[in-house]
């Protein structure tokens, strides 16, 4: 059974209609067929290679809830997590920078839900602190004496990324004088820079012997110092999902093409072993894959990720470079549905009720009269199912004793809670509405 703050969590972000952070093996389906290859990835990354995969399916298939299952899954299996949603102004892909920046923020391990850049590197430290003091040459209560060699082995561990980007190892080493000396407002400088923000500071960088913002080249040298730390500090890796690629394509012809190169060149480095323990997951549309605005744009790119789906989808190779989601039809939603239910029902005031007055027959016919009302669209209705499932039928049902939502509910689906793809879905007539990947 799960707990009562994640399963409040979990329904909160349902009647948003976003996907949950956390708590989505309580209602995943059709997760099981990737566990085993996922699982092998994991286990190869931990040993100190690097892993990629490719996620595609259409909108309303489940790719982000795929993505963060995946998080989910290797926080438990020890590992750091990130997701970064792929913008044009925000997050442009060939802008390294701005993509570690978003990284670092939505860095999130199993004890931190996000910002777990500072936790990381402080729980490192104590580490190598450990490991001096095991060596049995210096004594805790020497101060000064632990805190050089801390220093030194800190060198050692960081020797190769410091040949490359020094600028990482000096500015750790001037975060663990500033937390010896308990100067806060330094020490939080210091790691706001490492994390790649903008605008620290003149002196937090005087202080560290580094000069302006850090650019895209420094930012590729900062993700192995990152690996590095992460590993050292007893973690698994890293998991690194790049969300919504598909946006590339409706980005300028010049920034598709430097983000398209991006990650080639991202892929080629993981394959070169230049960063161990990093699993990086890209999400994007049959159309970016497949379309002429897409992945086919830049060939060496299309051979790396290229996938043969040409046999039935109940032969589709987990273990390939590339996967591919379904989507969801009237009984998978129904499916989803029956887990939504009976986890609502866990913490209603008559778990019984709730289950009597939605059963089985009724999700199915709610799943048909979402589904109908986007043409038909089984595949593109989970969002505003779940959705109206929880905040429409189920909160009523658990508040109100007299409510019986086959008399007194009739689904309606407005405009103005549809997303663009789901306009389409039901028929929208303006072009703008309508998603080019759908």
């Amino acid at each position: 059974m799960i707990g009562a703050e994640r399963r409040a969590a979990i329904l909160d972000a349902l009647r948003r209609g976003t996907v949950p952070r956390e708590g989505l093996s309580a209602f995943a389906v059709g997760m099981d067929r990737f566990e085993a290859a996922l699982d092998a990835d994991l286990a190869a990354v931990a040993s100190g290679r690097a892993g990629f995969k490719a996620v595609r399916g259409e909108y309303g298939s489940g790719k982000t809830f795929m993505a963060r299952w995946i998080q989910e899954r290797s926080r438990v299996a020890g590992f750091a997590t990130s997701e970064v949603q792929i913008n044009e102004t925000e997050t442009p892909l060939h802008r390294w920078e701005t993509v570690y920046r978003r990284l670092v923020e939505r860095l999130a391990t199993s004890d931190t839900h996000d910002g777990a850049l500072r936790p990381t590197v402080d729980a490192w430290f104590y580490t190598l602190e450990e490991d001096i003091l095991a060596e049995g040459r210096i004594e805790a209560t020497d101060v000064e004496a632990l805190a050089s060699a801390t220093e030194a082995l800190m060198e050692r561990r960081l020797a190769a990324i410091a040949r490359t980007a020094p600028a990482f190892s000096a500015v750790l080493r001037a975060y663990r004088r500033a937390l010896i000396a308990e100067d806060s407002a330094l020490s939080e400088g210091l790691i706001a820079w490492l994390g790649g923000q903008p605008n620290v500071a003149a002196a937090v960088k005087r202080a560290a012997g580094v000069k302006g913002d850090l650019d895209s080249f420094g930012a590729m040298h900062f993700l192995a110092g990152l690996l590095t730390v992460l590993r050292d500090s007893g973690r698994s890796g890293l998991i690194l999902v790049l969300d919504e690629a598909e946006t590339l394509q409706r980005m300028r012809a010049d920034t598709r093409e430097k983000g398209l190169n991006a990650l080639r060149q991202l892929i080629d480095e993981l394959d070169a072993g230049r960063y161990p323990g990093l699993y990086l997951v890209i999400t994007g549309t049959t159309a970016f894959f497949e379309g002429p605005q897409g992945v086919q744009r830049l060939p060496p790119l299309a051979q790396r990720l290229h996938t043969d789906f040409a046999t039935e989808a109940r032969f589709d190779n987990p273990r390939a470079v590339q996967i591919r989601l379904q989507g969801f039809d009237l009984d998978s939603l129904a499916a989803v549905g029956r887990r939504v239910r009976d986890l609502f029902a866990e913490g209603a005031h008559d778990p019984s009720r709730i289950v009597a007055l939605v059963d089985d027959n009724y999700l199915v016919d709610l799943a048909r009269g979402i589904a109908g009302r986007l043409g038909g669209r089984a595949g593109v209705a989970p969002r505003l199912y779940l959705r109206k499932l929880v905040a429409e039928v189920l909160d009523r049902v658990d508040q109100f004793s007299d409510f019986d939502p086959r008399r007194h509910y009739a689904p309606t689906v407005n405009e103005r809670e549809m997303t663009s793809a789901e306009r389409a879905a039901a028929g929208a007539s303006d072009v703008d509405e309508v998603e080019f990947d759908s």
